[in-house]
């Protein structure tokens, strides 16, 4: 069954298990609020700030709120880093196309120049400092990053150009005790450690999502445990049940997911022991 007809038949303004929920209906996590304020005073003196965590645990999502909330702030001028793996002359080549600087990968100095010139005219022109964010930061090169904190970095390291939010898996802080990164570890003011969500805020995270896709109906309330349960705080992990059994519902045409169809699908083949568990 296709999404527009797996819409209308519960009434849904969108899936809400899919990634391409409108920002404005994402969840927020609890801590997100003084994430913001601390990132809001970054903005106003530049440096590094760090988001890590396992995958599935919404990165990402959160990356995006932040790209959204920030961006709200009259003059903060905000680009978003698409390829993080690129080799050092197309990392100007992005640098350039998101900050409106023209340059010639060829003439290194030159856009190292005219970019730091155009930071240095948004400064003056707002206070603000201009704002990167890199997602998937775990792809980088070394020698990208470093260009980066030197870019962004003026008198004798005393003054910062830029904004820069990393995000990553857990593999980017052990990067940064690396002898080739350590410099730039040093810099990062905020760091941010996301971890498996608890169990009520899984629960918060799958009810705020059915309610804003116009969906409370669409689970019992035994099956919104048993997700959450085996979810075991990875949201992505419950996305993947979640659409899952959304689509085999809508092919059975079922007027609500239960337990029996979580049973149905995610018990197939296992041994009955292992059955008797879940009953």
């Amino acid at each position: 069954m296709n999404q527009k007809k797996l819409l209308a038949l519960y009434g849904l303004k969108w899936n809400p298990f899919l990634p391409d929920i409108p920002v404005e209906s994402l969840w927020q996590p609890p801590s997100l609020q003084d994430f913001v304020f601390r990132l809001e005073n970054l903005v106003m003196d530049g440096g590094f700030a760090l988001i890590t965590g396992e995958p599935g645990l919404g990165k990402s999502k959160l990356l995006q709120l932040l790209s959204n909330k920030l961006s709200q702030i009259e003059d903060v001028k905000v680009g978003v880093m698409e390829r993080p793996q690129s080799s050092l002359a197309d990392f100007y080549r992005e640098l350039g196309s998101l900050f409106d600087v023209n340059l010639t990968p060829a003439n290194r100095y030159g856009g190292f120049k005219a970019l730091r010139e155009r930071w240095n005219e948004h400064i003056k022109r707002t206070l603000f400092r201009p704002l990167l964010l890199i997602d998937e930061a775990q792809e980088m090169d070394s020698v990208c990053m470093n260009e980066l904190r030197l870019l962004s970095s003026a008198h004798f390291d005393s003054r910062c150009l830029l904004t820069t939010i990393i995000c990553g898996d857990t593999t980017l802080p052990g990067r940064f005790r690396q002898s080739d990164l350590v410099s730039l570890g040093s810099r990062i003011r905020i760091r941010n450690v996301v971890e498996p969500y608890h169990r009520h805020e899984t629960m918060d995270y799958l009810e705020h999502s059915l309610k804003e896709a116009g969906a409370s109906h669409l689970m019992s309330a035994t099956l919104k445990e048993t997700l959450v349960e085996h979810a075991a705080g990875n949201l992505r992990m419950l996305n993947n049940m979640a659409a899952e059994l959304l689509a085999k519902a809508a092919t059975e045409e079922l007027t609500q997911m239960d337990e029996k169809l979580f049973l149905s699908i995610f018990t197939q083949g296992k041994p009955s022991s292992k059955r008797k568990k879940y009953q």
